[in-house]
């Protein structure tokens, strides 16, 4: 019962610092507000996080964490069988989300990895193993030899991440549905056996 009030109070503090941190933006936003719109003290903030860049840290890996977590229960109600195919659907669609939620994106920033490769957040790491998971299984199961398959995913990750974020916002150098065939020709390339 006192684990679920501490969950619970968490979670709230999660969905008021989102909500404010959308709204207002990080550096407009107190540690007071966010307990305040979590209906909680400002001392109960301090037994989750450390400072309001700790809590965005934390959010943003649990949203990152959240749109694979989607992408994948997406795929597995597809029949997409080709390897390369699943890694690209599982972009597209998180691509497509964060294109539809700019704010969500202007958040995650160039952060995507977050939700599975942040070593500052080891506990959020080993229980976030579901696109480490697929994408290893993977690889074995179509017998593509990559010299380091989990680099190769946060390689894939990050390029996704980092090149996205200009194309949607900006549609800078291209618009993101222009864009998208390099940035899927370039992974396909990637997930290639050189062998």
């Amino acid at each position: 019962m006192i684990l679920d009030k501490k969950i619970e109070k968490k979670k709230r503090l999660f969905d008021s610092a989102y909500d404010l941190f959308l709204k207002k933006g990080i550096n407009d936003t107190s540690i007071q507000e966010i307990a305040d719109n979590a209906d909680v003290g400002k001392g109960t903030f301090y037994l989750y996080f450390k400072d309001k860049y700790d809590l965005e840290e934390q959010l943003i890996a649990n949203k990152s964490e959240e749109l694979f977590e989607n992408a994948l229960d997406k795929l597995y109600n597809t029949r997409i069988e080709k390897f390369e195919e699943q890694i690209i659907f599982i972009l597209n669609y998180i691509i497509d989300v964060l294109s539809n939620q700019k704010k969500l994106l202007k958040l995650i920033s160039k952060n995507l990895s977050y939700g599975i490769y942040n070593s500052n957040l080891n506990k959020k790491i080993d229980e976030a193993n579901g696109i480490k998971d697929m994408f290893i299984n993977g690889i074995k199961e179509h017998h593509i030899r990559l010299d380091n398959p989990e680099i190769t995913l946060f390689m894939i990750i990050e390029l996704a991440s980092a090149t996205c974020f200009n194309c949607i916002l900006n549609s800078d150098p291209l618009s993101i549905n222009e864009y998208k065939p390099y940035l899927y020709n370039t992974i396909k390339k990637m997930l290639v056996d050189k062998d």
